[in-house]
């Protein structure tokens, strides 16, 4: 009998412009899914804010679309870049 990966979301953000020039989005994305791959987790969602502040979820909406899929129930647990 196999045991069923745990199930992981992936939200990358950075606040401004500079941000996203400076700390590639890819590069944190790349570090995750090594992440989920070394610990055997299964990928079943990739969520990305750029441009967008950290101080609130106002004006992220790819984060709020993320939270309201884990609140249902729908695939499991969040990895969050708090970079």
């Amino acid at each position: 009998m196999s045991k069923e990966k745990v199930k992981v979301y992936i939200y990358t953000r950075v606040s401004t412009t500079m941000r996203i020039d400076d700390y590639s989005l890819d590069a944190r994305k790349a570090g995750m899914k090594a992440f989920a791959e070394y610990n055997d987790y299964e990928i079943t969602g990739e969520n990305e804010d750029a441009g967008k502040s950290g101080k609130s979820i106002e004006g992220r909406a790819e984060f709020v679309r993320m939270m309201e899929d884990i609140k249902s129930g729908k695939d499991g647990i969040s990895l969050i870049s708090l970079r």
